[in-house]
């Protein structure tokens, strides 16, 4: 089952299509106000997903946001194992790094020694996360980016596109780095940095409690 037909939603099922072992059952978005089975995919909105999730059937919440994600999964209230990690044929993941489960890494990411992508993170086309990085839960590495080693990336970070972090550096919690920044220094929780070298340019970034 699919949760979100947006942008993203598209790009995860091709990558889903190419990696073979799965087929898209299910797609679930409140776009759809009723149920309708179109090529044999069941379309459906929201308050659907229940009664259609079967037993053995894995998930994916393809959707960009960070904190729709989370939201979603906390409401779904699964098992970790019932969320399928997908991983593009195209990618590049070292034996010794680890995916958490619902993430997707993208075509011709790559994934180094002893890095850990934790759960429902996107790393986005050609992003590359080098070896002994942290990336933790909701998390976003947009195209392109590059984490180099020994980099942690806290809960529900958005790194932009391009972005270039050095060795050792920490992003905190739910902050976001515009596209483009070279990171050199570590940035606080809740805030957005931009700009080469990146600086702070907001904190305090709230926290929506419930959007769901």
């Amino acid at each position: 089952m699919m949760i979100g037909n947006g942008g993203h939603s598209k790009v995860v099922q091709e990558m889903v299509a190419r990696q073979g072992e799965y087929k898209v059952h299910a797609i679930v978005d409140d776009k759809y106000q009723s149920e309708e089975i179109v090529d044999g995919i069941v379309y459906a909105p929201l308050t659907s997903i229940h009664r259609i999730l079967e037993k053995e059937m894995k998930v994916v919440v393809a959707i960009g946001s960070n904190m729709v994600r989370k939201h979603v999964v906390r409401k779904l209230k699964l098992p970790g194992e019932r969320y399928l990690t997908v991983i593009d044929p195209t990618a590049v993941v070292s034996n010794s790094a680890t995916v958490g489960n619902g993430t997707v890494v993208m075509p011709k990411a790559v994934i180094n020694a002893d890095a850990h992508i934790h759960d429902h993170c996107i790393i986005n086309t050609g992003a590359v996360i080098e070896h002994d990085n942290s990336v933790w839960d909701y998390s976003h590495i947009s195209p392109q980016a590059t984490l180099t080693g020994n980099v942690t990336i806290d809960e529900g970070v958005h790194i932009g596109a391009a972005v270039t972090i050095i060795p050792g550096v920490k992003v905190g919690e739910w902050s976001i780095i515009g596209a483009g920044a070279t990171v050199i220094r570590s940035v606080p929780a809740h805030s957005k940095a931009v700009g080469t070298p990146a600086r702070i340019i907001d904190r305090g970034l709230g926290v929506v409690k419930d959007i769901m």
